[in-house]
């Protein structure tokens, strides 16, 4: 409320402007009030992100390589043909196998139709079955040997190193590809001693991700020993299917939950930043705003942070703190 006065000076009249409510500037300002809530208790551990499946090739039979279809960086789909042998010796002997096997097979069709009219002996049909036995075994390896004249991916993703050129002779066992894939991920991270306990008990954890996102782990796996020289534990966290903006290589920051504390929290949306300086505006019983710093803490996925000194709890913090800092200006030029 304002009361406007009209005084004589030398003359002249004065418009003269009296507040005589100077302590409801902030009457309209909404606020919130800073609460003590029990949330988790949770502790951040940088990590590396890895592929779950990562693997590399090598040639189960011996040949000359005659074609390389994919290279370093290229993706790759379950099944998709890596390299091809040259397969002349792997060819020639599947069709003398598969050769074999009709004729052992007809063979033993023939001697099992005259044994069912007692014109041969049991003996001649058992040498009969043995061949044809045999015959398939081997028809059956000289298939799989000609299959591997053909390399394939045994799952989708990246092919991140190549061992081999085309022309060359490649040996049984010999290293051909290495790849790795994007679908399924986990971070590994070193737990200390000191919080081996809770991460076991609670087994709970989150990646941060992008803009403070943060995705909860699928499982984690932890290891049953600690290492003789840093006393850490070894934990993979696994990541359920999906695209995160993270890549094998990359460091990640895992959060554990160890149980619960309570905090004062407000919402994000209250502090201000100041050069160094975070605050927020206060406004107290008689309605006036004052500026105060304080040192804050995480930030929870429901856009509320901690406030770890320079508040109370019950107070009331401006929930606008552009609107809150016109009308301690306001405020300041009446006093």
């Amino acid at each position: 409320m304002v009361h406007v006065c009209l005084i004589l000076k030398k003359g002249f009249f004065v418009l003269f402007f009296m507040s005589i409510g100077q302590n409801l500037l902030a009457d309209e300002l909404q606020t919130v009030m800073a609460r003590s809530v029990v949330a988790p208790l949770e502790r951040t551990i940088n990590g590396i992100i890895e592929a779950v499946h990562q693997a590399t090739v090598s040639a189960q039979t011996s040949g000359q390589i005659t074609k390389i279809h994919f290279d370093v960086d290229d993706y790759v789909s379950k099944g998709d043909i890596l390299i091809e042998f040259s397969g002349k010796g792997q060819r020639a002997a599947f069709n003398a196998a598969q050769a074999n096997l009709k004729n052992a097979t007809a063979e033993h069709e023939r001697t099992k139709d005259i044994y069912a009219q007692r014109l041969v002996a049991k003996a001649t049909l058992d040498r009969a079955e043995t061949q044809y036995k045999s015959a398939k075994a081997r028809f059956e390896q000289a298939q799989e040997s000609l299959e591997y004249t053909q390399v394939r991916a045994p799952y989708s993703g990246i092919v991140v190193k190549r061992f081999v050129r085309e022309g060359e002779n490649a040996r049984v066992g010999q290293e051909l590809m290495s790849g790795l894939s994007l679908e399924s991920l986990r971070a590994k991270v070193s737990v200390p001693q000191e919080m081996i306990h809770g991460v076991r008990q609670f087994k709970q954890a989150y990646l941060l991700y992008g803009d403070k996102q943060r995705v909860a782990a699928e499982s984690m796996r932890i290891s049953s020993y600690a290492d003789a020289e840093s006393h850490s534990f070894a934990v993979q966290v696994y990541l359920p299917k999906g695209d995160y903006a993270v890549y094998p290589g990359m460091y990640a920051k895992v959060v554990f939950v160890m149980g619960e504390e309570e905090a004062l929290k407000i919402p994000v949306a209250c502090v201000v930043h100041r050069s160094e300086v975070t605050a927020v505006y206060i406004v107290d019983d008689k309605q006036r705003i004052s500026f105060r710093q304080i040192r804050v803490g995480k930030r929870d996925i429901n856009g509320q942070i901690e406030v770890l000194a320079g508040l109370q709890v019950g107070e009331q913090v401006a929930t606008d703190p552009v609107y809150a800092g016109v009308l301690l200006k306001e405020q300041q030029a009446y006093q």
